[in-house]
């Protein structure tokens, strides 16, 4: 095994956000290896030293920790509890560390799975887009045992401008779960504080700089609002994930025996903007929809 502060990392899942992830935790001195579905994701990675293993199972093996971010939770459970996931190459010991966005009821249960085998797990979903990957300045919410986040800790640190411990397995997730629902929410808000403007002659620009020294001043309203002013909806963090999460949203809030209305009503207009084939666009793109219905009549 290598050092405590220093512990071998297997990647899986080098993407949007994965690769520039891996590159602060490279520039840190961290050992890397890596999988990926499609192995050309991480040819770069490679070319800069990192080892490439052809299954999850073969990482597993050959690190002493696993972080992994792929796209929905059927993606996690396959790269972890699949014929050639982590479970059948992982050693006990071994640390997996999920930074997904994927169900909290899903996420205790793959813990429980892993942790019959003796490997231990934390989900730590990540906010912060691929803005904050590119300058590891994103913010971590972390689910499982203390201990195994104080291991996992310089790792994080190498990507991350905020580490918390949020509970046990899944508490992370939840942490998250509640994330994507306020960021949801406030791009409707923004959206449709910029259309009453509008609709009463009033610059939202201006509206937009008076607010963000006020009360109302959030992140969606400094960025998502500018880039509504702008029309510009280049992707950062694209609609169909953020839709993907809010179906995440939902399906948590009736578990636990919750009705949500405004919680509802963003889910439903971030469906109907993947339903009019925008999904690639960036997930402030919702306020496309926030416009459309915006009008009386």
């Amino acid at each position: 095994m290598t050092t405590l502060t220093q512990p071998k990392i297997g990647w899986i899942g080098p993407g949007i956000m994965g690769l520039p992830m891996c590159r602060n935790l490279m520039k840190a001195g961290f050992t890397l290896a890596v999988y990926a579905r499609r192995p050309e994701s991480a040819q770069e990675l490679v070319n800069q030293g990192a080892e490439y293993y052809p299954t999850p199972a073969a990482l597993a093996a050959n690190v002493d920790m696993i972080i992994s971010i792929v796209s929905d939770t059927p993606d996690v459970e396959a790269v972890l509890l699949g014929e050639t996931g982590v479970i059948a190459g992982g050693k006990p010991g071994l640390l997996v560390v999920d930074m997904s966005t994927i169900s909290p009821v899903a996420t205790r249960e793959i813990a429980a799975k892993l942790a019959t085998k003796g490997i231990r797990m934390l989900d730590a979903p990540v906010s912060g887009g691929d803005v904050g990957a590119i300058a590891g300045t994103l913010t971590i919410m972390v689910g499982g045992n203390a201990d195994d986040l104080e291991y996992a800790r310089p790792a994080l640190a190498a990507m991350s401008k905020t580490i918390t411990h949020i509970g046990e397995h899944g508490a992370g997730q939840l942490a998250k779960a509640c994330n994507q629902l306020i960021a949801a929410q406030s791009i409707i808000a923004v959206t449709e504080a910029f259309e009453m403007a509008k609709a009463a002659g009033v610059d939202p620009a201006k509206v937009r700089a008076a607010l963000l020294g006020g009360f109302a001043y959030s992140k969606v309203l400094e960025l998502h609002g500018q880039r509504i002013l702008d029309e510009n909806f280049q992707p950062g963090f694209k609609a169909h994930l953020h839709n993907k999460d809010m179906h995440i949203v939902t399906d948590t809030a009736t578990t636990f025996g919750l009705n949500l209305p405004g919680t509802q009503r963003a889910a439903d207009y971030m469906q109907a903007l993947v339903d009019a084939g925008l999904g690639e666009l960036d997930s402030s793109a919702l306020a496309k929809i926030v416009q459309q219905n915006a009008l009386i009549g």
